[in-house]
C-alpha cells in the first residue's frame, strides 16, 4: 500500500519536471508532471507516486488530507508507536 502526501509545486524545472514541497513541511522533491491531464501552476497541489504527478487537488482536498494524516501521526505518537 502506498500513501501519498500532497506536495505543492513551487518551481518549474527543465523538460515537465517541477519542484514540490512535501506537505507543509520543509522538504522538496522534484517531480514529472508528464502524466498530468492539465498542465499544473505554481501553489497548484499534486498527488505524486514514484516520481511522477498523477493528479491535482484543490487546495480544500489537500488540506483535509493533510489534516488527516496530521491526527493519525499524533494519535499514533500519543500510542507510542510513532517514533518523532
Amino acid at each position: 500500500m502506498c500513501l501519498a502526501i500532497p506536495v505543492q509545486v513551487v518551481e518549474f524545472l527543465e523538460e515537465g519536471m517541477v519542484r514540490v514541497r512535501v506537505g507543509e513541511s520543509q522538504t522538496f522533491l522534484t517531480a514529472s508532471t508528464m502524466l498530468l491531464p492539465v498542465p499544473s501552476k505554481i501553489g497548484d497541489f499534486l498527488i505524486v507516486h514514484a516520481g511522477f504527478a498523477l493528479h491535482v487537488l484543490t487546495e480544500e482536498e489537500a488540506m483535509s488530507s493533510l489534516s488527516a494524516l496530521r491526527e493519525i501521526a499524533d494519535a499514533l505518537n500519543a500510542k507510542g508507536t510513532l517514533d518523532a
